[in-house]
């Protein structure tokens, strides 16, 4: 084969192809651009024509290698023959929607359809295997929700499981606590100074002074009520139910209401055997507490008093609270700190409606939903005021009817049926005066360092008591500088570790 170029530029160029070895027929270009054709057999291509076709193939080619390679890696998975991926090529679009409408009508079936969890896989691996040998969509979409259902109840299970281990935890006495009581109990017996009134007599008179500060504290807890003593720097009187002169009529109201609580706490204990988890708050030992259901009677165990300041014994005073005694109630019984971070019915998590059941016709027909509820934790309470009311009447009768209601009225706890006693007869505290849920811990992570150190009370209130190894460390100190490290007793039974 043979090429004869003009100088001048070619237009037109002729191939030709010999005969045979050194053969003499050829093709000739000329600058006039009509060629001497030599050969029969000579094939003629204009670069006119060429020029496009390469350029379109330049275009084309690497598309067509993209969808190749596509195809290939897709095909692998859902193709095992050529012929499947010749079809995926040419349908291209459609199989991927008619893919799409077919795993989206899968998935409404399974979604619509009852499956047993038991008929889930293990893990996701198992999964994987078994719908590549299966290849059916239906199958992974029920395999699916299976697996998913198994989980779902796996993390229930594991919950339910965490809230028994919290509330035996966060309701067995320690054993330094245990050790604690048993020693001051022996030196209680064997120590006569031991036995001797407090306070001494010189301040006896103070006790029943209207225009002093007074505190009210009802425990039994020996630990925590010498924290919240030692923070206060108070004069203390320590007085035992038994010596409490209480009239026949109080004893009787006392009684009833105790044997109110047995059986809503029964009521509970039957439900939790039957593994209702909900319940486990209601069967808190604070639930049967005296001490808890006799501050619906303060004004009947401090007749000479008129007004004052009641504490929980899970609380650290840091700060003066004298205003307290100073601040006007404007004729309500109680001034309380209502857990608001705006104006009324800003109070998300804790409104009436977070207590109490509304759905009820005795709640729904005599209470609003959206009202906000108050703590308990540090109250003041007009004594006075008190008297003039039937709240201690309320609060038995509701008891009642929440029996007779099989506990349908409100949610476990002491706070319910003393929203109810006191509604409308509390007045708001200064919410930045306490810092609560020390003792929660989802609740904990959002309290500040700053709030806490201008908080003139905290409260530990929840599960985690600062006194047992569940409490959280960064807050015990907050409660444990206050413990007497140099007692003996203290000292003896470890509480300070």
């Amino acid at each position: 084969m043979k090429f004869y170029i003009s100088a001048k530029g070619i237009k037109r160029f002729t191939i030709s192809n010999g005969g045979g070895k050194g053969s003499a027929k050829d093709t000739s270009a000329t600058a006039a651009g009509v060629p001497t054709v030599t050969t029969s057999s000579s094939r003629r291509i204009s670069l006119r024509t060429v020029l496009p076709v390469v350029l379109v193939l330049g275009l084309v080619l690497p598309f067509i290698f993209v969808r190749v390679a596509i195809l290939v890696l897709e095909s692998a998975t859902f193709c095992s023959s050529l012929e499947c991926a010749g079809w995926r090529f040419f349908s291209g679009a459609d199989t991927s929607l008619k893919l799409r409408d077919e795993l989206t009508r899968a998935l409404m079936e399974a979604n619509d359809g009852s499956v047993d969890d038991n008929e889930g896989v293990g893990s996701f691996n198992e999964l994987v295997k078994e719908m590549v040998l299966k290849q059916d969509l239906k199958a992974f979409a029920f395999r699916t929700k299976a697996m998913l259902l198994q989980m779902e109840h796996k993390v229930q299970r594991a919950k339910q499981q965490e809230s028994v281990y919290w509330h035996l935890a966060s309701h067995g006495v320690p054993q330094s606590l245990h050790c604690l009581c048993l020693k001051l109990a022996e030196e209680y017996a064997v120590n006569a100074i031991a036995r001797s009134s407090l306070p001494p007599p010189e301040f006896a008179s103070r006790l029943a002074d209207p225009y002093l500060h007074h505190l009210v504290l009802l425990t039994d807890n020996v630990l925590a009520a010498s924290v919240v003593v030692t923070s206060t720097s108070a004069i203390v009187e320590v007085k035992g139910l038994h010596q409490y002169d209480w009239s026949e009529e109080m004893n009787a109201g006392v009684k009833e209401m105790l044997e109110t609580n047995h059986l809503i706490w029964k009521h509970y204990y039957d439900k939790v055997k039957n593994i209702n988890y909900n319940n486990l708050n209601a069967l808190r030992p604070s639930s049967l507490s005296l001490m808890n259901q006799l501050r619906i009677y303060i004004p009947e165990l401090f007749p000479d008093l008129r007004k004052i300041v009641f504490l929980d014994d899970d609380v650290v005073v840091q700060r003066d609270i004298s205003s307290l005694w100073d601040l006007d109630l404007n004729g309500k019984v109680s001034g309380s700190v209502f857990k608001s971070w705006c104006e009324d019915y800003c109070c998300p998590g804790s409104k009436y409606t977070n207590y109490l059941n509304f759905s009820h016709p005795l709640i729904s027909s005599n209470f609003d939903d959206e009202q906000c509820g108050w703590l308990y934790g540090m109250n003041v309470f007009d004594l006075d005021a008190w008297r003039r009311t039937n709240i201690t009447e309320t609060y038995r009768k509701w008891l009642k009817l929440n029996l007779e209601s099989e506990t349908a009225l409100w949610n476990p706890g002491v706070l319910p049926p003393a929203l109810i006693a006191f509604d409308g007869q509390v007045h708001p505290i200064d919410p930045s005066m306490i810092v609560t849920d020390l003792g929660y811990r989802y609740r904990s992570e959002e309290i500040s360092k700053e709030s806490l150190e201008a908080a003139s009370v905290i409260h530990f209130s929840g599960p985690a008591k600062p006194w047992l190894e569940i409490g959280f460390p960064e807050y015990r100190s907050l409660w444990s500088r206050y413990v007497n490290s140099s007692n003996k007793f203290i000292r003896r039974c470890r509480i300070i570790r």
